[in-house]
């Protein structure tokens, strides 16, 4: 199973944020839209950064709340890793494990075109488990009967 097929189900939507914004508004919308992460994309859409909870906690921890009046450009993280469509999901989930991190951009040709959660990775490989039992359990009830 790749990342296209988990996109074409939860959808492509992205909630996406300008690196001028300050880091104050930003949390705002983390906490309006209930998410943990806001890719950051310039006027032509491309992506410039990505502003996770958890760099907000970090910023707050080492600059106090006056850190929020910061601009989101100079604390999001620059070396955003992304996957493409044809990323499979083991692929997508060794990347998230292995650099600790919980969503993941997907771009086509340059262009955000989605994104990942470590949630919705491990929801496919359940469910792509539990239909590999499915099937060896018709197959041995088939040959048993």
């Amino acid at each position: 199973m790749t990342v296209r097929r988990i996109l074409e189900t939860k959808g492509r939507d992205v909630v996406t944020i300008d690196p001028e914004t300050t880091v104050a508004e930003a949390v705002q919308v983390l906490a309006e839209r209930r998410i943990g992460v806001l890719v950051v994309t310039g006027p032509d859409g491309s992506l410039q950064g990505i502003l996770s909870e958890r760099d907000v906690v970090r910023l707050v921890a080492g600059g106090g709340t006056d850190a929020l009046l910061g601009r989101i450009a100079d604390v999001m993280t620059r070396d955003v890793t992304t996957a493409t469509e044809e990323t499979t999901v083991d692929e997508a989930m060794e990347v998230m494990t292995r650099r600790r991190f919980r969503h993941l951009p997907v771009c086509a040709e340059g262009r955000l075109v989605g994104i990942v959660s470590i949630g919705d990775v491990v929801k496919r490989r359940i469910e792509a488990a539990e239909q590999e039992a499915e099937e060896m359990r018709s197959y041995i009830h088939a040959a048993a009967g």
